[in-house]
């Protein structure tokens, strides 16, 4: 058995291990249950991971130019392969090999994990992106390979260009596996045929944090007392009414949303404020080291205007300072008495661990309805909110009702990390 991962996801070195927390959360998740369920499988990826986490999980990492690696020539390449796959797939013979159409070849199960990349928003992210994913995907079709469209969250398709495509590619899909119960209204809303696609829940579920004396000890380095009633907040630039996301630097005037909402939220709970980092990042070899991501200056500057506002006392407003693993920033997610987040996987890390949780969509530039599909799945819909005032509402109703929130999350997660865990056992049965 051969399996070869690639996707939307596939980034370059480092930018999985020590960049998207997120995605690592999937990533981690999705090789552990690969190996869990393919014990004895080859398994191949795009995805450019560290020496130890190829060790650790037995994988062969494939060059990223193989896929798409940000080059002017990736869509020629793809429509190339496109055009043997379309010959091939009429008469039988294979009248060129690349690369990619040799890891096609020995492949049994391809596994396309794209997560909300699979849409207009691929194209964010690099030109052509999107089109040559679906040319890749359906090079595999055509070949008559089995593809799985995995763990994802698709949509939008406002782009004429792609949309018809990959309709055709998605409705010749082996399988689609959802990873929540919005993906397949978003795709039906376009007229995708959907009798392949079956609904589970996302392997970021079933990601582990460090221990319970790890995180104390954290919170101890980091000064973090839970003498009050601690309330996470993560927020990110798809969360800032001012885009682009990475906007920088940006005027103080562009948190008085966060600023209005945090101060309603302490006035009427008296709580302590952790702003905690989602995203890291690192510098290059040879001098490589971990550093902060995109979040924290966000946070930090919101932070900062807090305190020079003075409204909510300094020691009230507390900050996860140090960088840190994906593990541990769940586990200090954890830890928390309840979580105001706009990061999709910062309210997994959350709601995983029976904490109360405040959901916030990304604005509409990059509009999104996959948090409403994972708060959905756990049964706590009601604390997603968009607008300033229905935010502060939400805030209000989850700190008053944290307590019966925590009591359907500590029902409903189990369920919901079975649903997770069953996905990689119903891909056996494809």
């Amino acid at each position: 058995m051969k399996i070869f991962i690639t996707g939307l996801t596939t980034v370059h070195w480092g930018r999985m291990e020590y960049g998207n927390v997120g995605n690592f959360y999937i990533v981690k998740s999705l090789f552990e249950h690969i190996n869990r369920v393919f014990p004895e499988a080859d398994v191949n990826t795009t995805f450019q991971m560290t020496d130890e986490f190829i060790e650790k999980y037995n994988i062969t990492v494939k060059p990223m130019d193989i896929y798409y690696c940000w080059k002017e020539n990736d869509l020629d390449n793809a429509l190339q392969e496109f055009a043997i796959a379309q010959y091939y797939n009429k008469t039988g013979k294979c009248i060129k090999k690349t690369p990619y159409i040799e890891e096609i070849i020995s492949s049994d199960i391809i596994i396309d994990l794209s997560g909300d990349m699979w849409g207009d928003y691929a194209d964010h992210v690099g030109k052509n992106r999107f089109l040559v994913n679906l040319l890749k995907m359906r090079v595999a079709q055509l070949f008559g390979k089995k593809t799985i469209l995995f763990a994802g969250s698709q949509g939008p398709f406002e782009d004429e260009l792609t949309r018809d495509f990959a309709q055709i590619v998605y409705e010749n899909y082996t399988a689609v596996l959802a990873r929540e119960p919005q993906a397949i209204e978003n795709v039906k809303k376009y007229g995708f045929d959907t009798k392949n696609t079956k609904l589970f829940a996302c392997p970021a579920f079933l990601f582990e944090p460090v221990s319970k004396d790890k995180v104390t000890e954290i919170l101890d380095i980091e000064k973090i007392a839970n003498d009050k009633t601690l309330i996470g907040v993560t927020i990110c630039g798809f969360n800032m009414d001012t885009q682009p996301y990475d906007k920088w630097p940006r005027k103080d005037s562009e948190y008085d949303k966060w600023v209005e909402i945090l101060e309603d939220a302490y006035s009427k709970t008296g709580a302590r404020f952790v702003f905690i980092s989602h995203s890291n990042g690192f510098e290059l070899p040879p001098n490589f080291k971990p550093i902060h991501g995109r979040d924290y200056p966000i946070l930090k500057q919101l932070q900062t205007i807090l305190i020079n506002k003075g409204n909510i006392p300094k020691e009230n407003l507390l900050f996860l300072e140090g960088v840190y693993s994906p593990e541990i920033i769940k586990g200090v997610i954890g830890n928390m008495d309840m979580m105001i987040t706009g990061r999709v996987h910062a309210s997994v890390a959350a709601i995983s661990q029976n904490v109360p949780t405040v959901f916030i969509p990304y604005t509409d530039s990059m509009k999104s309805t996959k948090i409403l599909g994972f708060a959905t799945l756990a049964g706590v819909q009601e604390y997603v909110a968009s607008e300033t005032d229905e935010i502060k509402r939400a805030i209000q109703r989850c700190y008053n009702n944290r307590d019966e929130i925590r009591t359907i999350l500590e029902k409903n997660i189990p369920k919901v990390k079975e649903t997770a865990k069953s996905t990689f056992d119903y891909l056996k049965r494809v």
